[in-house]
């Protein structure tokens, strides 16, 4: 890694040109490029009575974009989409004016039998003219997104356009998200590879940064934008992800992203008020936490 990064940990620093930290969002950065939220699910080990049951909540002004490297999660929501995303999957699930919906571990799979769960969720806000979208759902197989190697390291395009390639998941402005795998110690410079912030969340193993192991959990974020060079350890997983900024602010009230908090205000209202389309046949309901709304 070069000295234009700054390592994110629990207890947040800096390390060269890179910040560390324990994903988004956190103090000293609060969104890269579009990514606003980083959602780590385990690694975990799911049995019954331990099965992933998550109610219905609501979003509005974002999309998100989960991706698994063990395990299947069961996606539902107030558009009627119904769908199972297994590793490599990639759901996308645009919230825009508003949508509620629920994830949880398949029937078919509540066996009794361990399962392990492993994958990320990430929140990307949509640019401030189309935060009133209408909400939908793709879904995009582990197939059809690129994957390549190149000296040693493996590559799978999850989102946006990156390393001269581009995924079927465009998004709304100017993204990439990449899966990156080494069994050795590699270097890798990114320059004219991505454009934009550049983000990365490490899945395993580490990244050594001027003396300084950087290792699975935690985050780095480059100070500059397009280039940068990191240096990955043996056996090392990461994502890479980033993007160009938008131009004006974005804030966050719980599951609520949006330029205007009198908008976010109104998402708290309405679901308080139970207004936001439901989940055909549930009836499960998250009531929203009593906090204040945090800015983007």
């Amino acid at each position: 890694m070069s000295n234009n990064e700054l390592p994110v940990n629990q207890r947040q620093s800096d390390v060269g040109n890179f910040m560390v930290g324990r994903l988004l969002p956190f103090r000293k950065k609060r969104q890269v490029g579009p990514f606003t939220f980083i959602d780590h699910m385990g690694p975990a080990t799911l049995s019954a009575g331990r099965y992933m049951d998550v109610d219905q909540h609501p979003h509005i002004g974002l999309s998100t974009l989960t991706y698994l490297f063990k395990g299947r999660v069961e996606h539902k929501d107030s558009t009627g989409a119904h769908q199972i995303i297994s590793p490599g999957d990639v759901g996308f699930m645009t919230g825009g004016s508003g949508v509620a919906h629920t994830e949880r571990t398949p029937e078919e799979d509540r066996t009794g039998e361990d399962i392990e769960l492993h994958g990320y969720q990430v929140w990307v806000a949509l640019p401030k003219e189309k935060e009133e979208i209408d909400p939908h759902f793709d879904f995009y197989p582990a197939a059809d997104n690129p994957k390549w190697e190149e000296d040693g390291v493996a590559f799978k395009l999850v989102a946006g356009k990156a390393f001269g390639k581009s995924a079927p998941l465009r998004g709304y402005s100017p993204l990439f998200m990449v899966d990156i795998h080494t069994e050795r110690e590699k270097t890798i410079n990114l320059a004219g590879q991505v454009a934009g912030e550049i983000a990365f969340v490490i899945v395993k193993g580490s990244i050594t940064s001027n003396g300084q192991k950087v290792e699975a959990g935690q985050m780095l974020i480059s100070k500059t934008d397009d280039r940068c060079e990191i240096c990955l350890d043996s056996d090392t997983q990461l994502l890479l992800f980033g993007g160009e900024a938008f131009p004006e602010e974005h804030f966050l009230l719980w599951n609520f992203v949006s330029h205007s908090k009198e908008r976010l205000q109104k998402a708290k209202e309405d679901w308080q008020n139970k207004v936001f389309p439901k989940v055909p046949g549930d009836n499960t309901y998250i009531p929203i936490p009593d906090y204040q709304q945090s800015k983007k």
